[in-house]
C-alpha cells in the first residue's frame, strides 16, 4: 500500500506540478509572442490577438471567413460546424453569405473565393487568401474615401508568403494598417 501511495505522489507531483511548469517556461522561453496569445496592443489596450479571427461587419473593414465558433469567433466554441456539404443549414448559410458579399463588393458569385464563404477547422480562423482580400478593396477603398490603388497596395503589403501552403493576409492585421492610410 505504502509503494502505491507514494507512486500516486510522485505522480501527481510529477504530472500535475513539475511537467505543466517545464512546458510553460519552456513555451514562454522559446516562443514568447505565441505564449501569451500573440495580443495586440494599441494605445495601451488589448484589442485583440494576430491568431484569432474577429467579426468585422461594416464595410470600411476587410471581413473575414465566416465563423462556425458559436457567435462571432468565440474561442469557447472553437470548432468546425461539422455540417455535411449536403446539409441544407449550411446550404442556406453560403447562399446567404454569397448573396451579401456579391451586393457588397459588386462581383459576380463565380468570382468568390471559397475561403470567404467556408468556415475553417477551428472557426477561428483570422487569415483570408490574397484573393479574398483583394476582392474587398474596392468596397473598403469606397467606404474609408480612398483610392482603390492605395488600399490594393495596403493589402500586397500584407501578404503573408507561406512555403507550405498558400499565401495569405492577416484581417486584422490588415484592418489596423488600414486605419493608418491616410
Amino acid at each position: 500500500m505504502w509503494t502505491a501511495l507514494r507512486f500516486s505522489l510522485v505522480s501527481m507531483l510529477l504530472c500535475g506540478a513539475v511537467y505543466p511548469l517545464v512546458t510553460t517556461f519552456t513555451g514562454q522561453a522559446l516562443f514568447p509572442d505565441q505564449a501569451r496569445g500573440s495580443l495586440l496592443v494599441q494605445n495601451g489596450k488589448v484589442i485583440g490577438s494576430s491568431l484569432l479571427g474577429q467579426q468585422f461587419t461594416r464595410p470600411e473593414f476587410f471581413q473575414g471567413r465566416p465563423s462556425a465558433a458559436g457567435e462571432g469567433y468565440d474561442p469557447v466554441n472553437a470548432s468546425g460546424s461539422n455540417l455535411a456539404s449536403s446539409n441544407p443549414a449550411l446550404r442556406g448559410r453560403i447562399e446567404q453569405d454569397s448573396l451579401r458579399l456579391q451586393q457588397e463588393n459588386g462581383v459576380p458569385a463565380k468570382a468568390l473565393p471559397a475561403n470567404l464563404l467556408a468556415a475553417s477547422g477551428s472557426g477561428l480562423d483570422p487569415h483570408i487568401t490574397p484573393e479574398g482580400a483583394l476582392l474587398q478593396a474596392k468596397r473598403v477603398a469606397k467606404a474609408r474615401g480612398l483610392q482603390t490603388a492605395d488600399v490594393r497596395e495596403v493589402v500586397e503589403k500584407h501578404i503573408q508568403q507561406n512555403p507550405l501552403g498558400p499565401d495569405t493576409v492577416n484581417v486584422l492585421d490588415l484592418n489596423l494598417a488600414l486605419s493608418e492610410v491616410k
